[in-house]
């Protein structure tokens, strides 16, 4: 290892090895210091409940990540990523047995919802899909990181997208439009009323239209892996079971990025209570299941679909999501995001056997246990789930957050992504991945665009960085700055 390094990155979340990865790339000294045993953050893949089950103990699907505009960029089917797509990527369920679907085809999308929605459907986002890939581009980067390639289009978008998921459904006259993009709003844990909700809906169905709701072969961890040896290929070092509680527990280098909450990076770079106004959100309750057969949905939709989203109508997603995000509450009836990956994944568990995934969403830090009410409202879509129980293992917040320390409360947003925290995290600022101090970046899911398995907080906080290293003699004079303090708090 050098003397000193160009930049010491800390945690091997997605985002903290995609920031690595773009420094690395640009010829840049760089080293990755995580406290687990394995790389992954939130994407991993773990034998939780029986030999043989892999399970993905967080992020299971990834519509944003196979849309990535940074990943795209990235060789990593050379480290073996390889993405496995159901024939439907998602699907919504109701109690009749019947179902709306995302597929990858608007037309057979905006036909599940009913002659009265289809028409409504097609004209809200036919307009994006051909300029989906500057759009996503444009909508997930900063002006500060980079300007608009389509301002006309993404003005469009923020002009559907800035209000609230609760005005765009307005739009819609059956309950089948509505449950399915309520749904998808609640995929970021927000209250359908909130700031730019309506923007969170549109990017997931945009997204399933153009490259669909993929699972990773193998599981999620092997993303991570892939992010992780395309960064040794590059010259990059990782280092893991490596806690940090302090900027002294570090290599000298020029430049710090944190794949952290704020409130970690705060503690251990010594900033006091500079991110205390920072709000976390709602958590989970997930459970993992080893199942004897695939799920027994009613609706054979949901049976082709890799993420199936489970509640009756619009209505109970909202009342749920109230109960835990504002009332302090868990839900009685909770509404589920589940996901499905051996349907089409056969290396995820043993011969005619399934993994299965569901959560709920629960106050922030809440102690009690949901599995029986998920497991009630999977009965009323899937009689007969429970006799197909082999193993599960459960995970509320507090379980949660032992196993990611990003995961506040368990909250797994990495921050709530409500108000005007949805769009400037993690602090009202032009440039969000600079801290206090010149040196010290952030760049986890508690900045731009927010959470989700894409990278692109990494992507924008290593322009960040490398601007910064460009910087001379003033960017040297800051790493040489950080280094000098630690060597006098050592001595």
């Amino acid at each position: 290892m050098p003397a000193m390094l160009d930049a010491v990155v800390v945690g091997a979340g997605p985002n903290g090895l995609t920031a690595a990865v773009e420094l690395a790339r640009r010829g840049f000294s760089v080293a990755v210091f995580e406290a687990c045993g394995t790389v992954g953050g939130g994407a991993r893949t773990e034998e939780l409940t029986l030999p043989g089950f892999r399970h993905d103990p967080c992020s299971a699907a990834h519509p944003l990540g196979v849309n990535s505009p940074v990943f795209r960029t990235m060789p990593l089917d050379r480290y073996g990523l390889r993405w496995l797509h159901a024939d439907l990527p998602m699907a919504h369920p109701f109690t009749d047995g019947t179902a709306a679907v995302l597929s990858r085809s608007v037309a057979e999308t905006a036909a599940s919802f009913g002659p009265r929605d289809a028409g409504t459907y097609r004209r809200l986002v036919e307009p994006f899909v051909p300029r989906w890939d500057t759009l996503l581009r444009d909508f997930m980067s900063l002006p500060s990181t980079a300007l608009p390639r389509d301002p006309v289009t993404l003005a469009r978008f923020g002009l559907a997208g800035l209000p609230p998921a609760t005005w765009l459904l307005r739009r819609f006259r059956d309950e089948r439009a509505k449950a399915l993009l309520s749904g998808l709003v609640a995929h970021v844990i927000a209250p359908l009323d909130g700031l730019a909700t309506g923007a969170v809906g549109l990017v997931f169905a945009l997204a399933a239209h153009a490259r669909g709701w993929p699972v990773v072969r193998g599981g999620s961890q092997s993303l991570s892996d892939a992010l992780a040896a395309y960064l040794k290929d590059l010259g990059g070092a990782v280092h893991t079971d490596y806690e940090v509680k302090r900027l002294d527990d570090l290599p000298p280098a020029r430049a710090y990025v944190f794949d952290t909450s704020p409130a970690a990076l705060a503690r251990i770079a010594g900033f006091g209570h500079h991110y205390e106004s920072y709000r976390y959100g709602a958590g989970v309750f997930k459970v993992d299941y080893a199942l004897d057969g695939p799920v027994p949905w009613t609706a054979k939709e949901a049976r082709a679909a890799g993420t199936v989203q489970v509640a009756a109508d619009h209505e109970e997603i909202g009342t749920a999501l109230h109960a835990a995000s504002r009332a302090g509450r868990a839900p009685e009836v909770p509404f589920l995001i589940t996901v499905q990956p051996s349907t089409v994944d056969p290396t995820r568990a043993p011969d005619g056997k399934h993994v299965f995934w569901a959560y709920g969403h629960v106050p922030n830090g809440w102690s009690g246990d949901l599995t029986d009410a998920i497991e009630r409202q999977l009965e009323r879509f899937a009689p007969g789930f429970r006799d197909r129980v082999l193993a599960r293992a459960t995970a509320g917040p507090p379980q949660l957050a032992a196993r990611n320390a990003n995961y506040v409360g368990g909250d797994i947003a990495c921050g709530a992504a409500s108000g005007l925290q949805l769009l400037l995290r993690p602090k009202l600022s032009l440039f969000p991945y600079n801290t206090p101090h010149p040196a010290v970046f952030l760049c986890s899911s508690a900045t731009p665009p927010g959470p989700g398995v894409h990278g692109m907080p990494g992507h924008n906080a290593a322009k960040a960085v490398w601007r910064h290293l460009h910087r001379t003699p003033a960017g040297r004079a800051a790493g040489e700055r950080v280094a000098g303090e630690r060597t006098e708090k050592r001595a």
